[in-house]
């Protein structure tokens, strides 16, 4: 019996560790596409084999993976998207599981041991587990640790995906069989793209189960992803992830009410998050969209009714219906983040910024003594 606890490897005499494939997508991230690489070098588990695939970087980003040949394949091209770069790293792998790792994340050294020996021992097809966030601060070359995210094991994953429930893609652990049986990754997405693939692997009827523990680190800026940097490219791409899930279950005979009440659900959330990205210029310049999600809302789930939201928002919501309650909702929010955005930008705010700042990197040092 082979098993991995801890980074301490048993293993059985007469049958190897299967491959580990680790395809790592870059573009234009020399800052950071290092740390990226050595913490795959690092990893605990003996059989891995490192794929990078430079989507048609404008900064040095190819030289400092060219460097760690023969160490790891590189592989490069024309800009691509992320999604082309991911299929190319797979079609050039030969592991029996695959990682996927944005060129900006970094792996803890225990993750794919971990996550083999679990597939291993269950026979599922993918395995996802926590995270951590390394957030850092705009402007700043700060940097700090958000709490674990724990995902949770999800009673029915397609109805959790649908309802806005995410899981990074750094987290998963794929068996090579589960990523082929779907096709790969849509190149058509720019955003979006680790959900959309788990919901393509999860409707393809793939046993996907949860770990506990936390053994990948996502970095954020700010408030800001790659995928919700543009409001239009995020809001378009995460309508296409919908309608295409839709059309999916609709085809197998699987839209049934519940899915139709998690579709409502995302589409909601959907538009709820569209005011924390830009403002009011959002808004404005996807007006007609939100308008098109709110009937959609209303034509998946007739009744529907928002919830985990303001008392204001559930009291107008009762007195002039769910469609008033959004319009009027989505506007003043967007105004009042248009308007914390423009604070932003005078001095005494970025000064109060730049104190917190000091503070929690005095505060990071402090945890830092202590463990």
């Amino acid at each position: 019996m082979r098993s991995f606890r801890d980074g301490n490897l048993e293993m059985s005499t007469n049958q190897d560790w299967p491959t580990v494939s680790i395809v790592i997508p870059c573009y234009n991230a020399e800052r950071w596409v290092e740390e990226a690489v050595e913490s795959c070098l690092n990893q605990r588990y003996p059989n891995i084999e490192i794929i990078a695939v430079d989507d048609g970087s404008t900064d040095g980003s190819l030289g400092i993976l060219q460097r760690y040949q023969p160490r790891i394949q590189v592989a490069t091209g024309p800009n691509r998207g992320g999604n082309s770069a991911r299929n190319t790293g797979f079609s050039r792998s030969t592991g029996k599981y695959i990682q996927f790792l944005d060129a900006d994340d970094y792996l803890e050294p225990d993750k794919i041991g971990r996550q083999v020996e679990y597939l291993e021992r269950t026979g599922a097809d993918a395995v996802y587990g926590d995270l951590r966030s390394r957030r850092h601060l705009a402007d700043s070359r700060f940097s700090y640790m958000d709490p674990i995210w724990v995902s949770g094991a999800q009673e029915d994953i397609i109805a959790s995906l649908l309802s806005f429930w995410v899981v990074n893609g750094g987290a998963i652990l794929y068996r090579r069989e589960a990523v082929e049986r779907v096709g790969g990754w849509d190149e058509k997405l720019r955003a979006v793209q680790d959900t959309d693939f788990l919901m393509s692997v999860a409707l393809s009827e793939a046993k996907i189960v949860y770990q506990p523990g936390s053994h990948f680190v996502y970095r954020r800026y700010g408030a800001l992803t790659v995928s919700t940097s543009s409001l239009k490219r995020w809001l378009d791409n995460m309508c296409n992830y919908l309608a295409k899930s839709e059309a999916s279950l609709l085809s197998s005979g699987r839209l049934t009410t519940k899915y139709r009440s998690a579709l409502a659900i995302g589409y909601f959330e959907t538009a709820r998050a569209c005011y924390r990205f830009d403002g009011w210029s959002s808004f404005t310049t996807s007006s007609q969209t939100l308008n098109d999600i709110i009937d959609k809302i209303l034509k998946l789930a007739p009744d529907f009714k928002g919830k985990n939201e303001s008392r204001a928002f559930l009291a107008v919501q009762s007195l002039f219906g769910f469609r008033f309650a959004m319009h009027l909702f989505i506007r003043a929010r967007g105004a009042t983040h248009a308007m914390r955005s423009l604070l932003r930008r005078t001095f005494l705010f970025n000064l109060a910024l730049r104190l917190r700042g000091i503070t929690l990197e005095q505060e990071s040092i402090r945890r830092a003594v202590e463990s």
